[in-house]
């Protein structure tokens, strides 16, 4: 059996099926990470088959100073970066605006009802609805702080990978981390209707009794430990520990992974991205 060295070199030397080996064994991280920063499936599939090629083409440039999928995810970040450029962050009440057009549209809750009922194994309970939240709030943040908060946080790079990712010092990097972590735990802090009685994003409730109309939506929630411990953790320690169950979750092979393909294209509609549920950006 040939070593992760010896199918490194055949690729080096142009073997395509050496290098879709290498590839294979981070595609779907990528394609996660891809999603988390898009918010769209099919740009993330697109982006994903983007970078493969690209890094393909260009593996003469790769000397070795991280490792592959340190400089894959470095492709990458710039081809989203770039397609990120072109539009706008979302401002923090997003899922209200998303909520709205679900409300008044009603082909959109026609989808979404239809697409929580396609599969009867399907599940969009509290734990999927705080990894949505996570990828919707990470989206207002400026593009440089939010790829450098899901590189950390989420997808585990360290700050030496994200300093090279990002064509960063280690300072400006730091600073960047910093910014997306305060921002992020105001935001959660101040919206969250889990933790905080005068939170006023209420899709928790609304989404558990209209998926889930058998479950117990406090018994849900107390199976949480971000629940659990609200009244005991300071609201850093409650932002790692959303950290710590959105690690767990893929948003596009979990139980609601459909569905929040849906709600994601609601947001986008409200925010202007999208006019309506078939439309390309």
């Amino acid at each position: 059996m040939n070593t992760q060295e010896e199918i490194l070199k055949q690729a080096l030397a142009g073997d395509i099926n050496a290098f879709q080996q290498l590839f294979a064994q981070f595609q779907q991280s990528l394609r996660s990470y891809l999603y988390r920063l898009l918010a769209d499936r099919n740009d993330a599939d697109d982006l994903t088959h983007d970078t493969f090629i690209k890094a393909y083409h260009n593996l003469a440039g790769f000397e070795g100073a991280s490792s592959l999928k340190t400089w894959v995810f470095q492709i990458a970040t710039n081809l989203a970066y770039n397609h990120l450029k072109k539009r706008n962050r979302w401002p923090q009440d997003v899922m209200q605006q998303g909520k709205q057009v679900a409300l008044t549209d009603s082909v959109v809750f026609d989808t979404i009802l239809k697409t929580s009922q396609a599969a009867t194994d399907a599940v969009y309970d509290a734990r999927e609805h705080i990894d949505t939240c996570f990828t919707c709030i990470s989206k207002t943040l400026p593009i440089e702080q939010q790829i450098a908060l899901l590189l950390k946080e989420i997808y585990d790079f360290s700050l030496a990978d994200i300093t090279l990712i990002l064509d960063k010092t280690e300072g400006v990097a730091k600073h960047l981390l910093l910014n997306a972590r305060k921002t992020m735990t105001e935001i959660f802090g101040s919206r969250c209707a889990l933790i905080n009685k005068n939170g006023v994003c209420n899709q928790c409730s609304e989404l558990n009794g209209l998926f889930n109309p058998q479950q117990n939506r406090q018994e849900a929630l107390m199976r949480l430990d971000l629940v659990r411990g609200s009244s005991k953790f300071n609201r850093e320690e409650l932002f790692d520990l959303r950290v710590t169950l959105v690690r767990a979750i893929d948003p596009l092979r979990s139980t609601g992974a459909d569905l929040q393909e849906v709600l994601m294209k609601c947001n986008r509609i409200g925010v202007g991205e999208l006019q309506n549920l078939t439309s390309a950006t």
